[in-house]
């Protein structure tokens, strides 16, 4: 594509201070007090992709917050991307540890990205990485090198389960008609590592509730002769894992895929520095099942882990009860295979199997999904591919993720298309945590790229 490059340094002031104003405001899709805040982003969002080019934008509504959708086509016989992002994020919580404040972004300097990047909440997952799309769509429209249609579906409750998105998508099959779907909302090894996430891990979210006496009872009264729902909770939990790190719900590895030992030898070629990790999260040792490396615990193989746990008193000083009820947040990452819905009764049953006598349990499912493996033969990775080498000046590695974006399945399912995962963001840019930040490098770098794929897309398809 001709000067892209140029394009962007011309415009690269304009580029970041847009993506800063975006950043600005706390579009919180967990949180009813942000809730002004979110639609005010998606008609942020709508203005922006008219701007870019879009001939049609709209903002749909659904039962909870909008999805803006806009198009461009150019000609019903040419190949169609569909473009998929969100524009809600995660609560910011725990407001002090962040070192400057979560929705008045600041560029800062630091070891992995000497050119500054932007730490904001939502800077890399996943305002940053959607707007470098709706910057590739202005630079292409503008310079009148879109060399076929492109379609946007913008959310604003991924983080929250994409709770209205399935219905949005089984009603608008003709309208999201697509040849394959683009989302950036991943990452990529290095720098100069390029790679392309091919498989995300499914999830299963849940609550638990243990109730015990019914009212919070004095410890010293009452201590060893009623059970504690804490103590219970905390036990139950802790039973979940054997020695090794297995889960042991009956039957919860029965679907699991079993990589050969070829490619985990394949997965096994990607840098990777236990120090550096080790040093990156202050920890002396890494922790997981046996058997497994590192890369293969986060990726390949399923997980459960306590999200939150809580109960009883917590506030300045002693308070000697034992508390009525314990809580706990509880998500288990799945791989190919396993399906959310069975995983989640499968651990219903066994948590409700394992309660002692004194004490009543509840188990309260949130949300899920399936997870996802994308083949590297399909044109989509092909031309993902050959975008990649263009601007990084290397082939990527293909790289299975251990996050989940459960639409992903659901798009294979109801619209029929494969799902291209051209993530631009680095495992130490605290998504989901305090200090969030997305490299000044990263962002430019993607809006360079991107275009390559539509290019390369269409050419393949002509092959």
């Amino acid at each position: 594509m001709q000067h892209i490059k140029s394009y962007i340094e011309e415009n690269k002031d304009r580029f970041l201070n847009e993506l800063i104003d975006l950043l600005k405001i706390p579009s919180v899709s967990a949180d009813s007090a942000y809730k002004d805040d979110v639609i005010k982003t998606a008609e942020v969002i709508k203005s922006s992709l008219e701007k870019a080019g879009c001939d049609h934008v709209e903002i749909c509504e659904t039962d909870g917050y909008p999805i803006v959708y806009g198009e461009k086509i150019i000609d019903t016989n040419l190949p169609t991307v569909l473009v998929y992002g969100h524009y809600d994020v995660q609560p910011a919580d725990p407001i002090e540890l962040w070192d400057s404040p979560p929705y008045e972004p600041v560029i800062k300097k630091t070891e992995i990205h000497p050119e500054g990047a932007i730490f904001a909440r939502g800077a890399c997952d996943d305002k940053g990485q959607m707007y470098m799309h709706v910057k590739a769509m202005e630079f292409m429209t503008s310079t009148d090198q879109l060399p076929c249609n492109v379609k946007f579906m913008i959310e604003g409750e991924e983080e929250v389960g994409s709770v209205n998105l399935s219905t949005f998508v089984k009603n608008n099959q003709e309208k999201l008609k697509n040849d394959v779907i683009l989302i950036s909302d991943t990452g990529m090894i290095a720098q100069d590592v390029p790679s392309i996430t091919t498989g995300l891990r499914g999830l299963s979210y849940v609550e638990v509730e243990v109730t015990g006496p019914n009212r919070d009872l004095h410890s010293g009264l009452y201590g060893g002769a009623v059970a504690n729902p804490i103590n219970i909770l905390t036990k139950m939990i802790a039973s979940l894992h054997d020695e090794n790190n297995h889960i042991t719900i009956p039957g919860f590895y029965d679907k699991v895929e079993k990589l050969s030992e070829a490619e985990r030898q394949e997965m096994a070629k990607a840098p990777f520095s236990l120090d550096d990790y080790k040093k990156a999260l202050d920890i002396d040792a890494v922790y997981g099942e046996k058997g497994y490396s590192t890369n293969e615990r986060n990726s390949i193989r399923p997980t459960l882990d306590v999200n939150g746990i809580w109960g009883g008193y917590i506030g300045e000083g002693a308070k000697t009860v034992i508390a009525s009820q314990a809580f706990a947040k509880i998500s288990m990452r799945l791989v190919p295979h396993q399906d959310w819905e069975e995983i989640t009764e499968l651990f219903k049953t066994h948590f409700e199997s394992i309660a002692p006598a004194g004490v009543k349990v509840k188990v309260k499912p949130h949300h899920g999904g399936q997870g996802y493996v994308t083949p590297i033969d399909s044109i989509g990775y092909q031309a993902a591919s050959k975008a990649y080498e263009d601007t990084f000046g290397r082939k990527p590695i293909p790289q299975r993720s251990g996050g989940s974006i459960p639409i992903v399945a659901l798009f294979e399912q109801e619209l029929k298309s494969k799902t291209i995962l051209m993530g631009f963001g680095l495992n130490s840019d605290a998504i989901h945590s305090p200090n969030e930040h997305f490299g000044v490098w990263n962002y430019f770098k993607g809006i360079e790229t991107i275009p390559l794929f539509y290019k390369y897309f269409v050419e393949l398809n002509k092959a």
